[in-house]
């Protein structure tokens, strides 16, 4: 079993949760200035997002934690707070999101070079969660710049669209439960 002196997995997972808080912040900012615009479904859209990527990182914490690993809870990288558009900070999630994909087959090819087959499963997870995460943020930019300068277009186009479900069963534990 990796521990966390050994494990290129564990440092990783250990740097992941930075990533994941990371992008959680940087959410949040994108939320603001959606909310400053009046644009409240946009608003919506990445305050819910931001839960969902501290829930990502409390899943590895407590992954963390059940494999008797050593956690440290990091700060996080800048973000950015100003946007000329609304294309702009859909786009950096756009990029954010495909920059997680990455970071997650990382992951999972080094658990998979440890030997560690409880890691791998425990990524599958993530890495199927990184399909429809990359997948809506693509199809939300294509909205938002087919809508040009009707910024209100997006605001229809969301009022329409289905909400997802976030319940998933098979969705690993969040240390502390999920938000």
């Amino acid at each position: 079993m990796p521990t966390s002196t050994d494990s290129t997995f564990v440092q990783l997972l250990g740097e992941q949760v930075r990533h994941e808080f990371t992008a959680s912040q940087q959410y949040i900012a994108i939320a603001i200035w959606f909310d400053d615009l009046d644009l409240p479904r946009l608003a919506e859209r990445f305050y819910a997002q931001s839960v969902e990527e501290r829930n990502h990182a409390m899943m590895m914490v407590r992954y963390m934690l059940d494999r008797d690993w050593d956690v440290e809870i990091p700060g996080v990288d800048d973000v950015r707070n100003t946007f000329d558009k609304p294309a702009d900070p859909i786009a950096v999630a756009l990029a954010q999101e495909k920059k997680v994909t990455e970071q997650c087959e990382a992951l999972f090819r080094a658990a998979r070079a440890e030997g560690d087959v409880l890691s791998e499963q425990f990524m599958l997870w993530f890495l199927k969660e990184q399909v429809e995460e990359v997948a809506s943020m693509n199809s939300l930019l294509t909205i938002t710049q087919r809508a040009g300068d009707d910024w209100f277009q997006i605001e229809e186009h969301l009022a329409r669209e289905p909400q997802s479900d976030a319940s998933d069963n098979s969705a690993p534990e969040a240390a502390g439960g999920a938000l």
